[in-house]
């Protein structure tokens, strides 16, 4: 019996979790071959089953160590960062080579074989796990730096690689990376660059779609495309890189990425703020555009549940007395050194005006790190509370924070909830909304979530603003975008890839799927 390496002590608690998770959803109504997620219920495609014959030719291309089967090496696989899908793949590949990729998805399209592309496994949409035996693909070892220009600031990578790792090579050539999450330290640039991933800098450097400059993308049937372009100006024909960026691996396997990175500001200084109200928060963000200009590159919300929750579970301090409703992380980047003046007379104004109500500044890294450490660190004091469900959304700015009051008072009266807390990027209208519970409640998320999606959908938002549609928020695509729109994505689906091989039952709302409790 082939065995690989074991699944390390925090593989086995996640997996635990995951397990109990599961079975507080589970249905006995349900058949083996059918689901009901977010009360969508799915019922496995007809595609192949793998079989012993499948895995002798899996080890062939890839050899022995790259084939995992067994619960225990594939588990760690089939459930992601927030734990709320859990998958039952018995196969995960791990390709070194775009050559490798070809040849897997040539075979499984061949054979009808389902296959789930995976990266870091850090969204919140359930995006990169298996729903039901998929092959799971992990691109993992794909992870060579191919190339960098210190002369144009063009990255050559492969889809495999962590971001924290890219942004320590191009800092060492006096570059960054355009792109900085919170989980950056597990994070893979494949699996950003599939889900069109945005993070705390976006309203200075913009989305990955507005830095790659091109990509190599291996397609259902296992043609290697290559636009791999690496030239700003490129204007020949159709964008075809744009048809993955974002798309999830449903139309192909991003293998390679060309990115273009900025150069490292020689100064950086970085302000934590305490506002009394939402409406002083908007107040600053304008003076902040008008006052800083080009040198603003994040301003970041985060209100006194989530700063409280940092504090308590994760033992960090506040840089300021954690007394104030509403607390903006500013940073200003620039190669002149008088953004530090510029913040310090920005900030004494908006305190003589009564803006803001206190503020700490610094320019000194170490001192940087502790006060991203407080913004970046909100999910992970969260989770320590129980099971979260979160809700990545844009919204416009003027009821930005009208909704995470209207949630808390919807659930007020529910003894269960522990927090309801908002935070994320006032710069690009990106909020991070989560409920917090000691466990899953299938009657509250039959609750909640169309209410909060509804009424995102009302004022003209988006259900995901950075993390995709995965499989969790099929059903609320249509909220966000038009049916005529939906039915052409499908109809690229269908063209792209006519077996619907790749990561079947995510983004595109799957026709005939129904909700458990309807007459379907």
């Amino acid at each position: 019996m082939y065995s690989s390496k074991p699944a390390t002590n925090v593989g086995r608690m996640i997996l635990r979790r995951a397990l109990q998770c599961r079975r507080k959803r589970s249905s006995s109504a349900v058949p083996s071959d059918a689901k009901v997620v977010n009360d969508v219920r799915h019922v496995r495609g007809e595609y192949g089953r793998v079989t012993d014959a499948d895995v002798r030719h899996f080890r062939s291309l890839l050899g022995e160590p790259n084939v995992l089967t067994g619960a225990q090496n594939v588990g760690p696989y089939n459930v992601d960062y927030m734990k709320h899908v859990l998958g039952e793949s018995e196969l995960v590949l791990r390709p070194k080579t775009t050559k490798d990729v070809s040849d897997i998805l040539k075979y499984c399209n061949d054979r009808s074989i389902a296959v789930c592309p995976q990266a870091g496994k850090t969204g919140i949409s359930s995006g990169g796990v298996a729903l039901f035996d998929e092959v799971v693909l992990s691109v993992e070892r794909m992870n060579k730096i191919i190339n960098f220009d210190p002369v144009s600031g063009v990255l050559v990578c492969e889809a495999g690689c962590v971001l924290e790792s890219l942004m320590k090579h191009v800092n060492g050539h006096g570059y960054m990376m355009p792109l900085d999450l919170g989980s950056k330290g597990s994070c893979q640039i494949g699996g950003n660059v599939s889900t069109n991933a945005g993070g705390i800098r976006v309203i200075r450097y913009g989305t990955l779609q507005g830095c790659v400059l091109g990509l190599e993308a291996v397609t259902a049937d296992g043609t290697i495309l290559d636009c791999l372009n690496t030239m700003r100006k490129d204007n020949t024909g159709y964008h075809l890189k744009h048809l993955f960026i974002g798309s999830e691996g449903t139309l192909g396997i991003v293998t390679k990425v060309a990115i273009l990175c900025p150069t490292l500001p020689k100064h950086v200084n970085v302000a934590f703020i305490g506002l009394d109200s939402y409406d002083k928060v908007l107040k600053l963000f304008s003076i902040a555009r008008a006052e800083f200009g080009e040198t603003l590159s994040s301003f970041e919300l985060m209100d006194n549940t989530a700063v409280t929750f940092v504090e308590s579970k994760l033992h960090l301090v506040c840089p300021i007395a954690n007394v104030h409703p509403f607390y903006v992380l500013i940073e200003l980047a620039s190669s002149q050194p008088t953004i530090s003046q510029n913040m310090e007379n920005v900030l004494e104004k908006a305190l003589g005006d009564s803006v803001i109500s206190d503020a700490t500044m610094t320019d000194q890294m170490s001192s940087i790190q502790k006060i991203w450490k407080v913004r970046e660190t909100v999910i992970e004091a969260l989770l320590k509370l129980g099971y979260m469900y979160s809700f990545d959304i844009s919204l416009p700015l003027s009821r930005f924070y009208e909704i995470v009051e209207l949630t808390r008072e919807k659930l007020k009266d529910i003894e269960d909830v522990k927090a309801v807390c908002g935070f994320g990027h006032i710069g690009d209208g990106n909020l991070h909304l989560n409920v917090v519970t000691s466990k899953y409640d299938e009657e509250l998320a039959r609750m909640i979530e169309p209410f909060i999606y509804g009424w995102t959908s009302k004022h003209r938002g988006s259900v995901s603003a950075e993390h995709g549609i995965g499989l969790s928020k099929t059903k609320y695509l249509e909220h966000t975008k038009s049916g005529s729109a939906v039915d052409l994505m499908r109809s690229l689906k269908n063209t792209m890839d006519p077996k619907r091989i790749l990561n079947p039952y995510k983004v595109i709302p799957t026709v005939g799927a129904s909700n458990p409790g309807s007459k379907k």
